[in-house]
């Protein structure tokens, strides 16, 4: 179920950050023309309601465009730096080859295929699928944790926030391609 208005509001108030006007509609669409993602139905509830902002907050409205770009590259740009580093490859992209930099490509093209991540607050992220109910996702390169079943859930366990909602956590944590198989 998507997040609603009224509890997106609540979580923004609880939230230990200040929040700014919510983005709007143009808003939103020129961060999908200028970054080529949409934000999940949870996330643009959550950012229609308010905009977080401080240190560890994207700034979605006037952020440093390459920074954001940063932040977006920043989950394929650690699976990489893993294969390149550290030998990470996942079976599903057959046998690695033997020369890293093949590997880098073979790694490349598989990564265009995967959900993109969208940053939440930190290193913590939300897929960019058309989907509610999605998974909020700790990621340093290839370490993938899920850090909330949802956003809401996540917002909870992050900032430890009171739980006004007995069901909060209760779902069980929903697949998304490529993503989970690091969890």
């Amino acid at each position: 179920m998507t997040l609603s208005a009224a509890y997106a509001r609540e979580l923004l108030a609880a939230l230990p950050a200040q929040v700014a006007d919510p983005l709007s509609a143009a808003e939103f669409a020129g961060l999908a023309s200028r970054f080529g993602f949409v934000f999940n139905p949870d996330h643009r509830a959550l950012l229609t309601a308010g905009l977080p902002v401080g240190e560890r907050w994207p700034d979605w409205r006037d952020g440093d465009p390459d920074r954001l770009r940063e932040l977006l590259a920043a989950p394929v740009d650690g699976v990489l730096f893993d294969v390149q580093e550290n030998g990470f490859w996942l079976a599903a992209w057959g046998d690695r080859p033997s020369r890293t930099a093949f590997a880098l490509a073979v790694a490349r093209r598989m990564l265009v295929q995967v959900p993109q991540l969208v940053p939440v607050y930190g290193h913590r992220y939300a897929p960019a699928l058309p989907e509610t109910d999605l998974p909020v996702f700790s990621v340093m390169q290839t370490d993938v944790i899920v850090y909330g079943d949802t956003l809401p859930a996540y917002l909870h366990h992050e900032f430890d926030l009171p739980r006004t909602d007995p069901t909060l956590g209760s779902a069980s944590t929903r697949q998304v391609p490529f993503w989970s198989d690091l969890t």
